[in-house]
Order: structure tokens, then C-alpha cells, then sequence
């Protein structure tokens, strides 16, 4: 049984979904081919077959089809400017010829050799790279923009318009051509992303320092970062100091400090000092590596709009050259002597159904907004979830960790049953030790900090959304939420007083006790305050997603109503729902959607991966540091700041914006000359002007999303 191979090859000429469908198409009529994907923007197609096909071969049947391309290898650039410049000589060429033609025959001189020598120049000048696309889309029966501008010119000589012909020769042309510079410039904004990473590392090997390949630096080698230059993999700081720029990584606007036991970033720049950093992860594994490799996929993934539109254009263009048929055939069987201008009319609906403005404008869109956000360190894993984000009307939000710092700390302690604050905490501890959870935390180190000894309880059981117990000197003791205290039945009307009063500071209650069991009633043995920082940012974040247009902003957290009911009203939340359990979370969700419809959740990807996989579009915050919130989320924010939320929904929404705009202004200059076409009061020349200018304004419209700025 032959392997299956994967073959990357790098076409230039791809620079909308017609190119995409022609290479598609031809490649799967090679045997042993299993599945080809097209990347836009990158300009790569990448071949799954089952070895049996030569890369030789693929090459051979994508040339065939009228394109330049070469195998591609991870160090190969994608930004090649050779095939543009033959463009731009082409074009420069046919231009010229056109106005030569032009000035013969508007001045008389050596009419008729002159007007069509010099036409005849620019139209092959303009359609050499044209012809051999339009020859395979025909061969396919799949009518094209090439095929229809092959057609409409060899029409125009055809009647003796041959004016006409260089002209939309020509203009055809350099609308192609202005179009490949500004796919350009999108790519170029791609690949300084991708060339974030240094391809070699100083690594400190015994006394020696040598330059070498990140490939080859292995995880726990010492690699040296100098001052100014970047960081080559991700690794903890085991000596020096320096402030270094994450920028490309978080999207920070100021640098941070980094010391020893502070994680670094590959791709980040170090400031003044030198650093030594010990490699935590291979070159392939490194958050930058990740984030590049999300990046490439969302760009191949195309959002519902690109889709719609895919499928409109299929069907559109083919339905078009019917029409134009048809705009020929019957009135010229009505009145043969005038076939002529139907004729020619008929020519002129060939060039204005031309999709490419309508098929260009939401895969640039889409990428531009990608790009754009993934540059201030907010990762959108497609144009899908773009999209969605910028239709979100509520979001949800976690408390721990997204509205408040996620650091609680013990604030004070209530004896009830134990004999002192450190039998609590002994016991707590034990519990607690086996748990991550923040709440968790706080008390383990709390215990540590006093100097309080405990042992690891035993037997431990995690009970999700309510707390946990364990085994301790052969005893059942647990740790819990105020809810599941009372479900045991061990709250009195005194201890809910002091719960409530310690919840009216905005304050967690973790209650430790002795679990009821067939020869013991239970014993609430304590109970801990904890108190976790609102973050700074929270009250204006949220400000800023009203501004952006969410209509509700709910908090769902997993601690006690009253809690909740404080944090909520200190970020200005509109609701808050406290003492729910994960699958409660997911209810909460499935509620929002049924009211809004588009529902954001914000979480920290692992605890609240149900909720966040039952809402719209999921968000993660601060994964530069966390793997798992960068693998599960929709959207990963590098950085730990609750802004970015805001800034994500506006951009999302701004996507959208100029998608539809786009979308409206190419089917509404479809329209207008498809009207004055079939009326005929427009030529040829001035239909590929308006399909060219349409092309072109779309583009610069979609590209503006790269300019956003912090806001």
C-alpha cells in the first residue's frame, strides 16, 4: 500500500477563487491525487496523494493550465515578485500598442495596416497569460473570467472591432495585474508575521557559546539572548535581567520585565540586558510556531459569506453566457439585418459578468482582519469566527480569572467547630493540595506562607462546581461552596449569617468540615473568606463592549448569588449568575442564544470548556502562556487584558461592514452595466473600466483593516 505524500507548491498567479477553482479542478483530474487545498494568500496549493504522483507531474498540469509554479519548502519566500514583473511588461507593452493603434487611426496614417498591427501587438502583449487559463476553463466546461474576456475580444476581431479588442485586452490586463500587487501587499503583511522567529539560537553548551539552527537546540539546553535581538524559542530566564517587547506575541504596547523563573517568548525582543533562558519547547512547538500555524489555517477557512459567495458565482457566470446567447440569438432571428449590434452587445454582457470584483472582496476582507488582529496579539482561528464575533449582541463571562485577577488570597477566617485557625487550614490544605484551582490555591498557599504542615489527603474526589473532600487520619472531611454545605444539611441559621456577611464583601466562602457518614452527623469545621481583585480594567471594558454594540453582558460563576451580585456591580455587569454548576453554565449559554441568537463566551479554555463549546464563538484570554486555551478557543487573546474583547467585537463588526459594503457596490455595478449593456449605451472598453475599477476599490477597501490602530 503506497504512503500518502503531501506535495506544497507555490503559484503566484492565484489571486482569486477563479484561479483557485481552475488549479483545483485540473489537479484532480491527476491519478493518485486525494485532496488539494488552496491558500490565497500564501499562494500555495497544497496536494495530498498516495505517492504514486510525481511533483514533477503536478507541476507539469498546474503549468499546463496556464500558471507559473515551483515546488515550495518552509524556506522558501512566498512573495516572489518575478511573475509580477513579467506581468508589468506585458501590460506596459500592450498599453503602448494600444495607444499607438489608437493615434494611427485617429490620425489617419497608415490605415489600416498600422491601426491593426499595433492592435494586434497589444492584444497578444495583454492575453498571453490569459489564453492558456481560458483554454483549460473551456476544456472543463467551466466558464471563467479568462474565458469570458477570450471570448468577448476574439468577438470584437471577429466584427473588425479590433480597437475595441486591445482595449479590453489591456485593460483586462492591468486590472489583473493591480490586482496580483494588492493580494501582494496582504501577503507581504502575512509573511512579516511569519518571519517573526530567528532561524538560529546562541546556545551555551559547557563553556562554549555557538551559533545553531533552532532545529537542532534540544528542550533544557541554555540558549543566550543578547540585548536588541530576539528571542530564538520559548524558555524560562535563569539569569539576567532585561525588559523585553512581546508586542508580536501579546500585542503589549510596553515592553515587560523579565528575571529569573519568567517565561520568555521566541519572536519577542530583548531590550538592554542579556538573558539566559533555558528552552522549554522545540522550535515546532513554540507559542509562535502555534500561533503561525493557526494563522494558516484560518486563512484557508473560509467564512460563510465566502462561501455564499463561491457558490453565487458558480452558478452566476455560466447563467450570464446563456443570457448573453440568448441577447444574440433571438433578436437577430426577430431581424437578421441587424445581428450586428446584438452581436456586440452581446460581447459587452461577456465582459461586465466578469465575478472578480464579487469573488476578491471577501477572502482579502477576511484575511486583512485576520492579519490586522493578529498582530495585536488577538488570535481569530478563520474568517467564520470573525465574522461571528462581529455579529455577538451578548456575551457571557467567567468571574475568576476574566473579571477578576485570578490571584484570590485568604481575607479572614471563621472558627466554628475546629479548636484553631490552623486545624482549618490543615485540613483545607490536604484537600486542596490536589486541586489547580484558584480557589485552591489561595488556601495551599496560605498553609505555606504560615508555615502550617499538612499531609495530602488520600481517597480525593474532585466534585465539580461544588468543591472536593479527601481522607485524612482515616476521617472524611471535604471542602465546599456554600450550596453544597447546605445540601448536606449542616448550615444553621448562625453560620448563614456569617456567610452572608463575608459574601456581602464580594468575597468567596470555601467551608470546611467533617462529612456526614452513617456513624457521624458532619461538623462545619470552619469557614475560609477568600477575596480575588476586581481587575482595573474590567469597569471600562465593559463600557467598551456596550459601545461595540453587545447588547448584555453576563457574568456566570460557579460562586455563591451574593459574590457574584458584588463583582457584577463593580465591573458594571448587567447580570450575574452565581452557584452554577458547569452543565448549568451551559444552559445559561444555550438561553442567551436562544434571545440574541450570536453569543460570545469568555473563559480560560479548560474550566469552562463546556460553556464555551455550546456558545457561538468562544474567546480565551491570556494563552500566551497556556496551550490548552489556544487549542480549544475560537479566539485566543495573547495577552491578559480584557480589552482586547472590545477591540475584537469592533473589528469583527468592521469586517462584516466592509464585507457587505464590498459585496453590495460589485453586484450594484454588475447591475447598472448589465442594464446599459442589454440597452446598449456602453462598449466594450467602458464595461472592463467599470468591472476594473469595481476590482480595484473593493481591494482598497478590504485593505484598510490593516491599518487599524489601537483604539
Amino acid at each position: 500500500m503506497n504512503q500518502d505524500s503531501e506535495t506544497r507548491i507555490l503559484v503566484e498567479e492565484i489571486d482569486c477563487e477563479n484561479e483557485v477553482n481552475l488549479i483545483e479542478d485540473v489537479l484532480w483530474r491527476v491519478e493518485g491525487v486525494m485532496k488539494v487545498r488552496t491558500n490565497i494568500m500564501k499562494g500555495e496549493v497544497t496536494v495530498i496523494h498516495d505517492g504514486t504522483c510525481e511533483p514533477t507531474n503536478i507541476l507539469r498540469t498546474v503549468s499546463g493550465a496556464g500558471f507559473s509554479a515551483r515546488l515550495n519548502s518552509d524556506k522558501v519566500s512566498t512573495t516572489s515578485s518575478g511573475g509580477q514583473k513579467g506581468r508589468l511588461l506585458s501590460v506596459l507593452v500592450s498599453g503602448c500598442a494600444t495607444a499607438v493603434g489608437l493615434l494611427f487611426m485617429w490620425m489617419g496614417w497608415l490605415v489600416p495596416v498600422g491601426e491593426r498591427a499595433s492592435f494586434a501587438i497589444a492584444i497578444v502583449a495583454g492575453a498571453w497569460f490569459i489564453v492558456p487559463k481560458a483554454i483549460a476553463a473551456a476544456k472543463r466546461l467551466r466558464p471563467d473570467m479568462n474565458l469570458l474576456m477570450t471570448v468577448a475580444v476574439t468577438g470584437a476581431i471577429g466584427i473588425g472591432e479590433w480597437s475595441e479588442g486591445a482595449a479590453v485586452t489591456f485593460l483586462f490586463a492591468l486590472s489583473e495585474l493591480l490586482e496580483s500587487y494588492s493580494v501582494a501587499r496582504a501577503r507581504r503583511a502575512i509573511q512579516a508575521l511569519l518571519n517573526l522567529s530567528p532561524v538560529t539560537a546562541l546556545v551555551k553548551r559547557g563553556d562554549e557559546i555557538r551559533e545553531v539552527a533552532v532545529e537542532g537546540v534540544a528542550v533544557g539546553e541554555t540558549i543566550i539572548v543578547k540585548s536588541g535581538s530576539r528571542v530564538s524559542l520559548d524558555g524560562e530566564v535563569i539569569a539576567g535581567r532585561s525588559a523585553v517587547d512581546q508586542a508580536p506575541i501579546t500585542g503589549e504596547s510596553m515592553p515587560v520585565e523579565k528575571a529569573e523563573g519568567d517565561i520568555v517568548y521566541a519572536g519577542t525582543i530583548n531590550g538592554e540586558g542579556s538573558l539566559e533562558v533555558k528552552v522549554t519547547k522545540g522550535y515546532k512547538d513554540t507559542t509562535l510556531a502555534r500561533i503561525i500555524h493557526l494563522v494558516e489555517e484560518a486563512q484557508s477557512e473560509k467564512a460563510p459569506s465566502e462561501r455564499a459567495i463561491d457558490v453565487f458565482a458558480k452558478y452566476y457566470t455560466p447563467s450570464v453566457m446563456v443570457f448573453a446567447v440568448l441577447l444574440f440569438l433571438v433578436p437577430t432571428a426577430l431581424n437578421p439585418g441587424d445581428w450586428m449590434t446584438w452581436f456586440y452587445r452581446a460581447l459587452v454582457l461577456l465582459v461586465i459578468a466578469c465575478p472578480c470584483a464579487l469573488v476578491i472582496s471577501t477572502p482579502v476582507s477576511i484575511v486583512s482582519g485576520l492579519t490586522a488582529m493578529a498582530r495585536r496579539g488577538v488570535l481569530i482561528k478563520g474568517g467564520a469566527h470573525l465574522e461571528t464575533i462581529g455579529r455577538v449582541s451578548a456575551l457571557a463571562v467567567d468571574k475568576t480569572g476574566t473579571i477578576t485577577v485570578g490571584q484570590p488570597r485568604v481575607t479572614q477566617v471563621v472558627i466554628v467547630g475546629a479548636q484553631c485557625e490552623d486545624e482549618i487550614f490543615r485540613i483545607a490544605a490536604a484537600i486542596d493540595v490536589h486541586s489547580e484551582h484558584p480557589l485552591a490555591q489561595a488556601v495551599v498557599r496560605h498553609a505555606d506562607e504560615n508555615g502550617i504542615d499538612y499531609v495530602r489527603g488520600e481517597n480525593f474526589q474532585s466534585n465539580t462546581g461544588r468543591g472536593a473532600e479527601a481522607e485524612i487520619d482515616g476521617h472524611h472531611y471535604f471542602v465546599s461552596n456554600h450550596r453544597y454545605a447546605h445540601n448536606l444539611g449542616l448550615c444553621t441559621d448562625e453560620l448563614e449569617e456569617k456567610l452572608a456577611a463575608i459574601e456581602r464583601q464580594a468575597q468567596s466562602v470555601i467551608i470546611v468540615g467533617h462529612r456526614p457518614h452513617e456513624l457521624c452527623r458532619g461538623e462545619i469545621l470552619g469557614v475560609i473568606g477568600v477575596g480575588d481583585t476586581v481587575r482595573s480594567e474590567a469597569y471600562r471594558a465593559v463600557e467598551l463592549l456596550h459601545k461595540a454594540g453587545v447588547k448584555r453582558v453576563v457574568m456566570l460563576s460557579g460562586d455563591n448569588q451574593r459574590t457574584a451580585n458584588a463583582i457584577a456591580k463593580i465591573a458594571g455587569i448587567d447580570e450575574a449568575y452565581g452557584d452554577l454548576l458547569p452543565e448549568q453554565k451551559v444552559a445559561k449559554v444555550k438561553e442567551l442564544i436562544s434571545n440574541h441568537r450570536h453569543v460570545g463566551m469568555v473563559g480560560d479554555g479548560v474550566n469552562d470548556a463546556p460553556a464555551m463549546a455550546a456558545a457561538s464563538v468562544s474567546i480565551a484570554m491570556g494563552a500566551a502562556g497556556t496551550d490548552t486555551a489556544i487549542e480549544t478557543a475560537d479566539i485566543a487573546l495573547m495577552q491578559d487584558n480584557l480589552l482586547e474583547i472590545g477591540k475584537a467585537i469592533r473589528l469583527g463588526r468592521r469586517t462584516v461592514r466592509i464585507i457587505q459594503a464590498n459585496i453590495a457596490f460589485a453586484l450594484s455595478v454588475k447591475a447598472i452595466f448589465l442594464a446599459l449593456a442589454v440597452m446598449g449605451t456602453t462598449s466594450l472598453w467602458l464595461a472592463i473600466l467599470a468591472d476594473t475599477g469595481a476590482t480595484l476599490i473593493v481591494i482598497a477597501n478590504a485593505l484598510r483593516l490593516l491599518k487599524t490602530t489601537e483604539e
